[in-house]
């Protein structure tokens, strides 16, 4: 067929007839995007990090979900029956499933959320932290209602597969430590299906025994739930609301010791007393009995200190009563009266010199101003005492000397009293005073020298 042929001045229609376009809404477009996303996307599962979490009062919660490149917008419906749905909050990594689709009113596409798992975590864990939000609101983990344990168990209740490691951990140390408890065992399954059902009823079996006691005292002192560690999985037994609520109800205190250290479970929470390892709960089952053992080995010892310390005692109560009844004794009374006394007296006689001195002082003060004004017998005191110097004088000078039969040889010249012989010379004229008159004498020759007279 030959091609039509156009001239160069042909150009088409320029301008086409409106009619020709097709012109949309933005409803139309945006629910030509919606069936679009919901047809070509559906359900998905999306993971990401929580952000700008918003629950209503209706219960709708909203929130976007994000990573380091983009974010979506979320809404959980309150009817939506989401296992974790009470485990989100801002920050939390999540997996979500969902329909993708797109709110029409604001134009913007969001995933209307189906189900909820903690990214990490799983179902499991999920289940977990929501059972035990539900446990702790009804108070089974308050701390008021754990019961101490008795310190010196003689018998227990063991919850425990009979093949497991842990029963042969617990045996073992209460061999070594308390051989003398008794251990009442109750075997069940401790994972897998069916096995918290079986759990719940040994731990209630031991409950019943123990109080149908014909003389009204419990059999058992006290029950330990334990198994070996194991993942999530195997101790999930260990999580289920049953097994918490015969722990719960459970009359005797109870010890959870369930798999490792890092290890926990909802029993360790409604328990009594948590302890890290099987092993460890043995060991604080025991710690009493085998305390007492240093208690009673280092008694002797003790009592001979506290002997010690009572004699000790009685000595210094026995010293105190002796010095009381010595200071009680009617001698030692006597005695602090003679002292008294002897105090007294000495006192009275420095009373009396004290006063004498001073009437003393005072009378020559009265003396002194009497003879002030008494002249005559001022001077007849003055006299008498100028004889009695006299005569001290008199007794000491040189007559009463001459009297006793002594004599004074003087230069007559000089009067210059002589005490050697030497001192005279020929012819020199001596003045001899005796008691009575005087003797002249002349030296008519020389004394002899002193070497001369030994001679």
């Amino acid at each position: 067929m030959a091609k039509p042929t156009k001239s160069q001045w042909d150009f088409g229609e320029l301008f086409p007839k409106e009619e020709l376009r097709r012109v949309l809404t933005v409803s139309e477009l945006t629910t030509q995007v919606k069936r679009l996303l919901e047809k070509s996307v559906g359900q998905v599962w999306v993971g990401g990090e929580v952000t700008n979490l918003r629950v209503q009062s209706s219960g709708h919660a909203y929130f976007s979900l994000k990573d380091a490149g983009a974010q979506l917008s979320c809404v959980l419906f309150r009817g939506t029956a989401a296992a974790a749905r009470d485990l989100l909050a801002d920050g939390q990594k999540v997996l979500l499933q969902g329909d993708l689709t797109v709110y029409e009113a604001r134009g913007q596409y969001q995933l209307i959320v189906r189900a909820v798992e903690l990214q990490g975590i799983g179902a499991l864990q999920a289940a977990f932290e929501k059972l035990k939000q539900k446990l702790a609101a009804g108070g089974l983990f308050a701390p008021e209602r754990k019961r101490p344990l008795p310190a010196y168990p003689q018998r227990i209740g063991l919850v425990t597969s009979p093949t497991g490691a842990a029963i042969r951990d617990v045996l073992h140390v209460v061999q070594r430590r308390n051989p003398g408890l008794e251990i009442v065992l109750v075997p069940c399954r401790v994972q897998g299906d069916g096995a918290a059902a079986e759990i719940a009823a040994a731990i209630r079996l031991l409950n019943e025994w123990s109080a149908s006691s014909p003389a009204g005292q419990p059999q058992l002192n006290l029950i330990l739930i334990t198994r070996g560690g194991g993942s999530l999985e195997d101790l999930w037994a260990f999580n289920e609301e049953v097994v918490a609520r015969a722990i719960f109800e459970s009359s005797l205190p109870v010890v959870s010791a369930i798999g490792h250290e890092i290890d926990f479970t909802i029993s360790d929470f409604v328990a009594d007393f948590r302890a890290a390892t099987p092993s460890a709960a043995a060991e604080i089952i025991t710690e009493g009995v085998f305390a007492s053992r240093e208690f009673v080995a280092g008694a002797p010892e003790r009592l001979r200190a506290r002997l010690r310390r009572r004699l000790a005692a009685a000595v210094d109560e026995l010293a105190q009563w002796h010095g009381r009844l010595a200071r009680r004794h009617p001698r030692r009374r006597l005695d602090d009266a003679l002292l008294r006394l002897d105090d007294l007296q000495a006192g009275l006689l420095r009373c009396v010199k004290s006063a004498t001195r001073d009437r003393t002082t005072a009378l020559q003060h009265l003396t002194g101003r009497f003879l002030r004004v008494r002249p005559a017998l001022a001077l007849k005191l003055r006299r008498e005492r100028l004889r009695q110097v006299v005569r001290q004088l008199n007794l000491l000078g040189p007559d009463q000397v001459l009297a006793r039969g002594y004599s004074i040889t003087l230069d007559a010249a000089t009067g210059r009293i002589l005490h050697q012989a030497h001192e005279v010379r020929p012819g020199q004229i001596l003045r001899t005073k005796l008691s009575r008159g005087e003797v002249l004498s002349r030296v008519e020759m020389p004394p002899p020298a002193a070497g001369d007279a030994d001679g």
